[in-house]
């Protein structure tokens, strides 16, 4: 038998054992095509079998109950003390009218008491009038009554704003009348509480208000 007609066992028609598609492979070729093969076409599990991605590369879930952190934000430790003084700011933003409002409420009832029970005593504070006469203990008293009625609204917050700025014309009275003979202690310490009642006039959305 000629050559040409006995080839070698593995050729038939010119594939063989090694042979596919009329390209070699051999059993080493086949391992690593098949190693590829899985790589990139991922096997489908078996039935009944739950895959899991890999710890390191499974996402981080939050805890329950825990809010989901911000990206960049430090989880350092003066982050806590960061919140916790921002919330203590907000908090005082909030309340502060309120105190303001409560003690400049507590100053105007204080003088306008002791302007109704004592009117004698303030008599020498009316600018103009003679402080002996009749008048200038009514306008004490008249004096007395309005502070005392500011200083309920302002308490209890009825039209606070406009209670203020009734309080800022009725200081600035005040302050330019003891002013006239100079500065004293007394006319610089309602310059400080005006300023109170102009920054009152101006703050909106106060609480504990019964009527704004």
């Amino acid at each position: 038998m000629s050559g040409e007609s006995r080839g070698p066992a593995s050729w038939a028609g010119g594939r063989g054992r090694g042979w596919a598609g009329g390209r070699l492979r051999s059993p080493a070729g086949s391992r690593e095509e098949r190693t590829i093969r899985e790589v990139v076409e991922p096997v489908a599990p078996a039935p009944g079998r739950v895959d899991t991605a890999p710890a390191e590369l499974a996402p981080l879930e939050a805890t329950p109950g825990s809010a989901p952190a911000k990206a960049g934000a430090s989880t350092g430790p003066g982050t806590g003390w960061r919140d916790r003084g921002e919330r203590a700011s907000a908090a005082a933003a909030g309340w502060a009218p309120v105190a303001g409002r409560v003690l400049l409420g507590l100053v105007l009832a204080w003088f306008g008491y002791h302007e109704l029970t004592s009117p004698g005593n303030w008599t020498g504070y009316v600018p103009i009038i003679n402080e002996a006469s009749n008048l200038a203990i009514l306008a004490v008293l008249v004096h007395g009554w309005v502070l005392f009625v500011l200083a309920i609204a302002l308490i209890a917050g009825i039209a606070p704003r406009v209670s203020a700025a009734i309080t800022s014309v009725l200081l600035l009275e005040i302050v330019i009348s003891l002013s006239v003979s100079g500065l004293s202690d007394t006319s610089m310490r309602d310059v400080g509480v005006l300023g109170l009642a102009v920054v009152l006039t101006g703050c909106r959305n106060q609480r504990l208000v019964l009527r704004g």
